[in-house]
């Protein structure tokens, strides 16, 4: 069912997302942050392919994501199959999210809200 909405009301996508500090590839090791590879083109021109981020899995254990985080999440539909999105709006029963490159990427436009359980965490920086 696609959904279709203006996104003037909500804030702007990142435009930007920082490098690793030493404390994150601390964090890393620790196993309090994970991994994760770009793959496709739907986060452009922000994130390229082969891109590697930190994840911060804790971010979201006492409250929830905010519009305009950067996020990872399981595709509601696909089992296994993880995303990486910017978090448009939220409401009661998930988020919204959106690809930054609209032409190239499967989002809630197409799936709808994404349920709380099914974010992974937060994006926190570009590694290393």
């Amino acid at each position: 069912m696609p959904v279709n909405i203006s996104l003037e009301a909500f804030p702007s996508p990142p435009s930007q997302l920082r490098k690793s500090h030493p404390t994150d590839v601390v964090l890393w090791l620790l196993r309090l942050r994970r991994r994760f590879r770009i793959v496709g083109e739907s986060m452009q021109p922000l994130l390229v392919a082969g891109t590697e981020v930190l994840i911060d899995p804790l971010a979201y254990r006492q409250g929830r994501p905010s519009p305009g985080d950067l996020v990872v999440a399981y595709h509601p539909h696909r089992p296994g199959l993880r995303l990486i999105k910017w978090v448009v709006y939220v409401e009661a029963q998930g988020c919204f999210l959106r690809g930054l490159n609209a032409a190239a990427s499967t989002d809630s436009r197409e799936f709808g809200l994404v349920p709380w359980e099914r974010i992974v965490g937060q994006v926190v920086c570009r590694f290393p």
